[in-house]
């Protein structure tokens, strides 16, 4: 069966972060959304996203195809109802649709003519920014058990303090020493060389995905995830770091989520709790205006290729877009729009070309290549974010 993975009605609650992927490559647990569908569907999958991220995130249609929402967390349960579904049928949560069947020769979809199945089951559903973080965790305890179940970890080194060693499970090539782990409050997963440095204290639930480090004597409580090739230091609660993104410094990140190739200067600290205790407004893309989130604690939702100087200082609730350029004293304000250039006193455009220069260096010391299609998906992002730069 062809499995094509879509971004559905949550894909603009989701910028800044989709602005340069699917809704599907989002990271939330240990894995992507698609790294999860493809595990337990034992399918590789393509995506039906925006135009202008088709041609590095291509569908491939065939005759017979299922296609799936992607803000949609698969479980077991779920990902056996999708294997089985059938010419004519759809699957539901409440208004919702999960996944349904297609073939090429239909122009269109009509779901009155569809045998609906009702999945009644609760079920991870990724349809704001602050989820990824706010239910990072159950995500993490699925994706424990997914990967780890039949297999062996590694052998925990001596040196190192352990609570709950049950929960915790080491990949090969990883390196830990003198460090403390506490998985009695959740499970931890130590990525493929992957490295924490002494003297770092972690509490679960956590992931320090493939080729990603910890620093000397960092404090992380978790739910967290340190996406692959991240490095981290300092203190981290409950955030999510995409992948190929630095906090490497002291600081604190808390209920917050790094998109890729972001980077936090030293002593970097957002803010996660109003001193008033009220509910965090975030900034929606839509509406071109603050949206109430529910949460009383909420920090930084920051886009890819997004950095900030030494010292900085962020607001409770601030959003920054991608390909910005933060430093200066004082707190920029809580909105900080793509290929924007300055802080506190005030912004000027990043332009483009000195943007694509940085980005390239960057990515060429992780042995990355800058393409020509990431550059035209920047190029579209800066023409798609214009309205909200004011200079």
């Amino acid at each position: 069966m062809n499995y094509i993975l879509f971004d559905g009605p949550s894909r603009n609650n989701l910028l800044p972060f989709t602005y340069t992927r699917p809704v599907a490559d989002i990271r939330v647990g240990i894995l992507t959304i698609r790294e999860k569908w493809e595990t337990y569907l034992g399918y590789t999958t393509t995506t039906i996203t925006e135009e202008y991220l088709s041609e590095k995130y291509p569908m491939v249609e065939m005759e017979n195809n299922v296609m799936i929402n992607a803000s949609y967390l698969p479980n077991y349960e779920l990902s056996e109802l999708v294997k089985g579904l059938e010419e004519n049928q759809a699957i539901f949560k409440d208004e919702d649709v999960i996944a349904f069947y297609a073939k090429d020769s239909q122009d269109d979809v009509d779901f009155d003519s569809y045998q609906v199945i009702e999945y009644s089951e609760a079920v991870l559903k990724i349809e704001n920014t602050w989820d990824i973080f706010s239910k990072n965790g159950e995500a993490i305890h699925e994706d424990f058990e997914l990967l780890t179940k039949g297999r062996q970890s590694q052998p925990i080194p001596n040196s190192n303090n352990i609570l709950g060693a049950e929960h915790i499970f080491i990949e090969e090539g990883a390196k830990l020493e003198f460090v403390t782990l506490n998985a009695n409050s959740g499970p931890i997963y130590i990525g493929k060389d992957a490295e924490i440095m002494e003297g770092s204290v972690i509490r679960g639930p956590f992931a320090l995905c493939n080729n990603a480090t910890v620093k000397l004597s960092a404090k992380i409580y978790g739910p967290t995830t340190i996406g692959p090739h991240s490095k981290v230091g300092g203190e981290v609660n409950n955030s999510v770091l995409f992948g190929y993104s630095n906090k490497g410094h002291d600081g604190f990140l808390g209920n917050s989520v790094l998109g890729e190739w972001c980077n936090l200067g030293a002593d970097t600290n957002n803010s996660n709790l109003k001193n008033n205790y009220a509910e965090v407004r975030l900034w929606d893309y839509q509406t071109e205006g603050f949206a109430k989130t529910g949460l009383q604690f909420c920090g930084l939702m920051m886009g890819d290729h997004s950095k900030c100087g030494i010292n900085t200082m962020f607001n409770t609730g601030t959003v920054v877009g991608v390909s910005a350029n933060i430093f200066g004293s004082g707190f920029p304000r809580n909105f900080v729009p793509s290929f924007s250039w300055g802080g506190s006193s005030g912004f000027k455009t990043y332009l483009t070309k000195k943007a694509f220069e940085v980005a390239s260096v960057v990515m060429q010391r992780r042995d990355v290549e800058f393409t020509k299609e990431d550059q035209l998906i920047l190029e579209h992002v800066f023409e798609e974010t214009k309205k909200f730069r004011r200079d």
